[in-house]
């Protein structure tokens, strides 16, 4: 796969900075059980983005130089020694974490990382939301999507399905994690509903069960992360594409998938086009690339996103490779073959975000504000501005992973820009038209009895109301199905290696 080839080779660039010290360490010096602590600090120590902010990530913190930095020398070897657990020890490297670093992360097996990239998981095909109700601590589930060809699918489960329990344990905040987030291969809950009811004369959503019961299993899910998309035919004659978009998926298979899509609104003639990315997380900045391309198609060659790396790589990287994302009318194929994009070349889009909406989904809106007219329809977005790569420990200049251990670093490594040099949305970013989901009324996904995408089709129309809606049971998750999936809220770093000097 591409981005693991092309992170091999950061990785070997990693490697590059040390070989010159390394040939001279005696292997009686090489110490196994300090070889993760070393690689989470040399990897650390070269593309952390807040670098040198950390003191104990300094380049002179245990010698004079930093070629001087090797497990030969005493004080590095006795300062990785007394940080035994390596999780612990990358965690607390990380500038003010959960506070200026809220997403930089670790793992102890690559491979399932790297599964996650691609969209596969243990799943029961249900992707549902977390929010608070009533006066105590409780939790409430609600159901926002059923996968294809899943269980949950199977078992009749429905987008707007509300549980309040598992397997018989009523859910709060103390135990949602552990009841939700396991190795468990099922899980069973009663499902619920909304029900409208009068309450002396006035009307009330109550949630009521529904007297169902329904365990589902958990089994390999590869999630498609095109989950719905449809030309609509407003009453005027005019085309509308809708795309939902729940992840940016770097493959080639769905980078492919994407560009048929575009392809057949392209066929169609749409004169409109709504990107729901209310379920977006993020992904590949290449991908986020190809869209805006594809949404586009105008501007190839000029700048749609810029990276800043911290200030011991960014005259690096501007050497090896070019540090400007450019609108592009080609998606290169890991083959070295490519496929033209199939743009529409419009000049303004209706973007749905949710406060789930992140990384790469952000890139998008950011990244297309100067070229186009972007409205934004929803709730505020996460606020993540930075992107990662992976790194592994490689061994030698070949790109060979280390067969002692299966660690792999997601860090922070940069900032990423629009054109303009804008992207200071760690707030996240506002929409134009505010409107949250609604769990009295879910509707269906690119229906109209879907609120937001409503609200987009009024606007559209100008059709809408004067004054906004209030939801009447309005809901901000505080978490959802993929909030403890090593990848949510990512937005991670492709470049084709041969660009890389």
């Amino acid at each position: 796969m591409k981005r693991f080839f092309l992170l091999g080779t950061l990785a070997v660039m990693l490697f590059s900075c040390k070989d010159d010290f390394d040939d001279n360490i005696k292997p009686t010096e090489k110490n196994d059980n300090l070889i993760v602590q070393d690689f989470i600090w040399q990897g650390l120590n070269t593309y952390y983005l807040w670098q040198e902010n950390v003191p104990e990530l300094a380049d002179n913190r245990f010698a004079t130089t930093l070629s001087q930095t090797h497990l030969g020398n005493p004080k590095y070897a006795t300062f990785l020694k007394n940080h035994p657990d390596p999780e612990k020890f990358f965690y607390s490297l990380l500038h003010q974490y959960k506070k200026i670093d809220r997403f930089s992360y670790i793992v102890d097996d690559y491979t399932e990382l790297e599964r996650d990239f691609q969209g596969i998981s243990l799943s029961s095909g249900m992707n549902f939301g977390l929010t608070t109700y009533g006066s105590s601590d409780g939790v409430l589930g609600f159901v926002r999507y059923i996968l294809p060809n899943s269980d949950a699918q199977a078992q009749g489960i429905e987008r707007g399905d509300i549980f309040i329990g598992i397997d018989g344990q009523p859910l709060n905040l103390n135990n949602y994690r552990a009841l939700l987030f396991n190795d468990k291969p099922s899980m069973s809950f009663e499902v619920y509903r909304i029900e409208s009811q009068i309450i002396e004369n006035k009307p009330v959503n109550r949630i009521v069960p529904t007297g169902k019961v329904v365990t589902l299993n958990k089994t390999e899910i590869k999630e498609n992360p095109i989950h719905k998309h449809q030309v609509i035919t407003l009453a005027n004659g005019e085309k509308v594409g809708y795309l939902m978009y729940n992840q940016f998926v770097g493959s080639d298979e769905a980078n492919q998938a994407l560009n048929n899509v575009f392809g057949q609104f392209k066929n169609e003639n749409i004169q409109h086009f709504i990107l729901d990315l209310r379920y977006n997380g993020g992904g590949s900045v290449q991908t986020a690339t190809y869209l805006a391309s594809m949404i586009t198609g105008q501007f190839t060659g000029k700048v749609f996103a810029k990276e800043r790396w911290n200030k011991k790589l960014q005259k690096v990287m501007e050497e090896r490779r070019s540090t400007d994302n450019l609108f592009t009318d080609k998606i290169v194929l890991n083959n070295n073959h490519s496929e033209s994009i199939n743009s529409l070349n419009l000049n303004k889009i209706y973007i749905i975000t949710s406060n789930g909406t992140a990384s790469a989904s952000e890139l998008i809106i950011n990244g297309l504000k100067p070229h186009i007219k972007v409205i934004q329809v929803g709730d505020i977005t996460v606020g993540k501005n930075q992107g990662s790569v992976t790194l592994y420990d490689i061994i030698d200049k070949q790109g060979t992973r280390n067969p002692k251990h299966k660690w792999a670093m997601q860090p922070l490594v940069l900032k990423i820009e629009n054109s303009l040099g804008q992207g200071d949305y760690t707030s996240g970013i506002t929409p134009d038209i505010s409107i949250e989901e609604d769990l009295s009324k879910m509707g269906q996904l690119g229906q109209s009895s879907d609120p937001l995408l409503k609200k987009v089709l009024d606007h559209l129309t100008g059709s809408g109301k004067p004054q906004p809606e209030m939801p009447q049971m309005p809901v901000k998750p505080f978490a959802n199905s993929k909030s403890f999936n090593p990848i949510a809220n990512e937005m991670y770093l492709e470049v084709n290696p041969l660009n890389t000097k």
